[in-house]
């Protein structure tokens, strides 16, 4: 884990306080976004002939490709970070859009969070590169840092306040157990929840490509390789809801229960298929890490 993430991690990995730790690294440069055998699959599926599958670990493992057929969600996310004595709960909504590989998140930042003050941190993410407003007291206003997932010691899963869709969903790949826990009706559509175990090494090596990069980064980082997860699943096989539980040391290389940080991740999806549009900051707008960090 590098320096500047361990600093991250000994407050929380509060959003703001993850950003701010890697401001001072040398300017990153952009993953270029490739097309996929997926993508291009995804092109031909109609989603409403998607269904969700008999067997547990294969509904899952397909969740991630089928909620990607719809072309865009919205989302609704929460982090709550544990670490020892302290608790923190950061809140987010979003949209992703599949055919563009972007997302676009504002997350709020509560007081008291490392090096930032309150206030709201907006996220764009794309394969392999994520940009941040907001994110720290040395950023002019208005202004977007760029950075690499590969910056980012837990490949920007949950550094920056939030686990984008994409990711949350993109980790289900790995799954390596499944246990149909129950159904429900929840706003009129019957939910099936799942719950067991993912390895995001899997998980990155099932999704290739760039998007796969904070995933690979993120199984080396976090302390606790069986990944718990509880996801729920509609009759088509979408992602409705998932929960995600990381764990990372705060002291390097300890496996002591006090030195661990606990970051359950829950991404609430909806709005299947309603136009979304997002778009990267353009070159104008972004500030070099290294700049921004040496700002007065």
């Amino acid at each position: 884990m590098s320096r500047p993430y361990r600093r991250a991690a000994l407050h929380t990995a509060a959003a703001a306080t993850a950003v701010v730790a890697v401001l001072g690294l040398a300017a990153c440069s952009s993953s270029g976004q490739t097309s996929t055998s997926s993508d291009a699959q995804a092109a031909k599926v109609n989603p409403a002939d998607d269904r969700l599958a008999a067997d547990p670990l294969s509904a899952v493992r397909a969740a991630a490709d089928i909620t990607g057929h719809n072309g865009s969600l919205q989302d609704v996310t929460t982090l709550h970070t544990v670490a020892a004595k302290k608790q923190m709960l950061l809140h987010g909504t979003g949209v992703y859009d599949y055919s563009a590989h972007l997302g676009r998140l504002e997350v709020s930042v509560p007081a008291g969070s490392g090096s930032a003050p309150a206030g709201r941190l907006t996220e764009i993410v794309s394969p392999g590169v994520v940009y941040l407003q907001n994110s720290g007291a040395k950023v002019p206003a208005g202004k977007w840092v760029k950075l690499s997932v590969q910056q980012l010691g837990d490949g920007n899963l949950v550094s920056s306040g939030a686990t984008d869709p994409a990711s949350a969903a993109d980790a289900l790949r790995g799954a390596q157990t499944a246990t149909l826990v129950d159904s429900a009706t929840v706003d009129g559509v019957v939910l099936k929840h799942y719950r067991g175990t993912l390895d995001l090494t899997a998980a990155a090596k099932a999704t290739g490509g760039p998007s796969s990069a904070g995933l690979a980064l993120a199984a080396h980082t976090f302390t606790v390789k069986a990944v718990p997860y509880d996801v729920w699943l509609d009759e088509h096989g979408r992602i409705n809801k998932i929960v995600e539980v990381f764990t990372f040391a705060q002291v390097p290389g300890s496996t002591a229960p006090k030195d661990q940080t606990m970051v359950t991740s829950t991404s609430v999806f909806s709005g299947f298929g309603s136009p979304v549009q997002v778009t990267v900051p353009s070159d104008a707008d972004i500030v070099a890490p290294s700049a921004a960090a040496g700002s007065k």
